[in-house]
């Protein structure tokens, strides 16, 4: 099954984690198919905390992607701040 789920990158302390589209097979930061965006919890000052291309990451999920739970939050927040955008 595909799957869209956070990797974790970053220091020890300092997490950053990248959007992606996986075989739910892999490992977590194995192989995957797509980069969607990234998420920076620790974000301070300019730093942009989300950053997510929604359009792709409805088109996944249209072809039968299955978000994680988190990943399913990221999207609906990156939804909602793109809709106050305009």
């Amino acid at each position: 099954m595909v799957t869209i789920r956070l990797t974790r990158a970053g220091a020890k302390r300092r997490p950053f984690y990248h959007i992606v589209v996986a075989d739910s097979r892999r490992a977590r930061d194995g192989r995957f198919i797509e980069r969607l965006g990234y998420f920076n919890p620790v974000a301070a000052g300019q730093d942009v905390p989300l950053k997510l291309d929604v359009e792709r990451s409805k088109s996944w999920m249209e072809r039968g992607a299955q978000p994680t739970e988190r990943a399913a939050q990221l999207i609906r927040q990156a939804e909602r701040a793109q809709a106050q955008q305009q």
